[in-house]
């Protein structure tokens, strides 16, 4: 099995991430969470331009016809430049959701508007849904919450073995307050029936496999961030990066997230080889928790080495230790997802 990427999906990540630096990505995700997306659509447009968000949109539905692990690619840089927005739901859950119903007339109504950027979708998964159950956002109320659910075009949220076009109530609070979430209700029925169902866990697995990218690219920048500071800040008249002990908590950082990129890897081959229901949970629930645990820790050691001023809104890395603390719960928690494991090792999955 191979886990080394290839020189034209090394370019394409360098290009999207030369992309994420000069749109100056902290302003951006700011006015997003205050309800300002113009800066937002205008960096989703061009992430749709580079095809970051037609990856895995076949070219009949207008995308590249791209695998799970070029979309990794792209989710590993969007996290690490903490791009805000329904970038999962548009370019991961959707497409994998509408291109396995039975019924194709949605795919080649909506897709081919995703992959150029014209249009953003969302989506919803409630609670007891497949293989979902229990993994799903809810408002206080117990309602399913999406994502952006106010701007997007297309806001989608599956039940049981239905697929609903839905919509939106009053936005409910996040950690993350460029994760704008909001309860939805049915309201048109899209698809239900044999299929809808194996389509759901499709779209929520392979939504969890771009959040765990999503959380190693904001691990890898939360690091990179904290070695810089490191070396700049002074104590006793000397950077705080010589002293050891920092040395030594930075290294741990490196090395879990290093341990967790050949999880996300194996996951996305895994995907694209169209395993069993059952491999396919089991691989991309140990990637999403390896990466949300490793981004955690990239996070607390983040806030420790800044000190005080990590704690304050002000300083661009509580967008980041944010967006991890939303992401790590995001598309099934941890607990979540150590069952789904477990569940998979005790029935004897295969390798």
């Amino acid at each position: 099995m191979r886990f080394a990427l290839t020189a034209e999906q090394i370019d394409f990540a360098a290009s999207l991430r030369k992309m994420g630096e000069a749109a100056k990505t902290p302003g951006v995700v700011r006015a997003w969470g205050a309800g300002d997306s113009a800066s937002g659509k205008a960096l989703l447009g061009q992430l749709a331009e580079a095809g970051a968000l037609g990856l895995t949109i076949t070219e009949d539905n207008g995308g590249f016809g791209a695998g799970p692990v070029e979309l990794i690619v792209a989710f590993t840089e969007i996290g690490r430049a903490a791009a805000p927005g329904p970038l999962v739901e548009t370019a991961a859950a959707i497409p994998a959701l509408l291109q396995a119903l039975p019924d194709a007339a949605a795919a080649a109504e909506w897709l081919p508007q995703f992959a150029e950027g014209a249009k953003l979708g969302t989506l919803a998964i409630a609670p007891g849904t497949g293989s979902t159950s229990g993994a799903s956002a809810l408002a206080a109320s117990g309602t399913p919450v999406a994502l952006d659910a106010d701007i997007a075009d297309l806001v989608l949220l599956a039940e049981g073995d239905r697929v609903s076009i839905a919509v939106a109530g009053e936005q409910a609070k996040s950690v993350d307050a460029a994760r704008r979430l909001f309860p939805v209700t049915a309201d048109t029925v899209l698809a239900e029936g044999e299929g809808v169902g194996a389509a759901i866990d499709l779209a929520f697995d392979t939504a969890a496999l771009a959040t765990a990218a999503q959380l190693l690219g904001a691990g890898r920048a939360l690091l990179d961030t904290s070695v810089e500071y490191v070396k700049q800040r002074q104590q006793f008249g000397k950077p705080i990066g010589q002293y050891q002990a920092i040395k030594h908590h930075l290294a741990n950082v490196s090395i879990g997230l290093e341990m967790a990129q050949p999880l996300l890897y194996r996951a996305a081959l895994t995907l694209e080889a169209g395993a069993d229901a059952t491999v396919r949970a089991r691989d991309i629930s140990a990637a999403k928790l390896a990466c949300g645990e490793a981004a955690y820790q990239a996070a607390r050691i983040a806030l420790q080495v800044h000190g005080a001023i990590g704690y304050t809104a002000e300083c661009d890395l509580s967008l980041w230790l944010t967006k991890v603390t939303a992401l790590r719960s995001a598309w099934g928690t941890p607990a979540f997802h150590r069952t789904r494991i477990a569940t998979a090792l005790r029935d004897g999955a295969a390798a």
